[in-house]
């Protein structure tokens, strides 16, 4: 491989009892690039972004960023490294406006005495920044910065989630089935907002059921199966039903033209 990935993971063993969800599992992310990651129901592909990001820890293998081996205890430490997810629960609060939303957890204290000594918050700053990104995603159809988020739509939602990761995923943005639950109009328009946030330079994992997507957004494909990575291909040199093949086990990966 020319390019040096940012982001991999060199054999990842996680066993849930008798269970084995990974088995010796590699994984590869390079630079600028919108990787797929495709696998049937039980494979471990689950598992093993849930690895990535730090919701689990596994039992074995060693996962480096930018050719570094880090070890991330937690969602929170794999942020620290600039790593980002955007689950499929979208994890918002729907009471609270998209300014609070987007720095939940990450709030902005004013300056001086009043942030340091009495923790107030810098509202009119996170509005501010909160508005910039939206704009920057190009999202600011939407009406207001403080409107709650449980006025706005599936897609509108989505796109608020997307733009929390852009604000803050400096390195990896993980997106965990972002058009499962949005109609045509709207998983279209997120898979736009993947094209933006990808031409800012920042490397995307997709995790999709949805073929078409996939093969609309993705650079290459990551196909899961058995607990490791069966194979990775570019969708130009891949049919989808080869890769729907692939991913059951009607074909081999050796049937066809992997990438490099």
């Amino acid at each position: 491989m020319s390019v040096k990935p940012v982001l991999t993971a060199r054999g990842l063993v996680k066993r849930y009892g008798r269970v084995t969800a990974l088995d010796r599992c590699d994984f590869d992310l390079l630079p600028g690039e919108v990787l797929a990651v495709i696998g049937d129901n039980g494979a471990g592909k689950s598992t093993m972004i849930k690895a990535l990001s730090g919701a689990i820890q596994p039992d074995e293998g060693v996962i480096e960023l930018d050719g570094k081996p880090v070890t991330f205890s937690s969602p929170i430490a794999a942020r620290g490294y600039g790593i980002e997810t955007v689950y499929q629960t979208l994890a918002l609060s729907p009471a609270l406006s998209i300014a609070d939303n987007m720095f939940m957890g990450r709030e902005l204290r004013k300056p001086g005495l009043m942030g340091t000594l009495f923790h107030q918050l810098d509202k009119p700053a996170m509005r501010q920044r909160a508005r910039e990104k939206l704009t920057e995603l190009g999202l600011m159809t939407i009406q207001s910065i403080d409107q709650s988020v449980e006025t706005l739509s599936g897609g509108q939602r989505q796109g608020v989630a997307v733009a929390r990761a852009a604000a803050f995923g400096s390195r990896v943005i993980i997106m965990d089935e972002p058009t499962a639950a949005l109609g045509v109009k709207e998983g279209q328009r997120v898979l736009d907002l993947i094209r933006t946030v990808k031409a800012r330079g920042v490397p995307i994992i997709l995790i999709s059921h949805n073929m078409p997507h996939v093969f609309e957004v993705a650079d290459r494909i990551h196909i899961h199966r058995l607990g490791r990575r069966l194979c990775v291909v570019r969708p130009e040199d891949c049919k989808m039903s080869d890769a729907v093949a692939l991913m059951t086990g009607a074909m081999r990966a050796e049937d066809i033209k992997q990438s490099a």
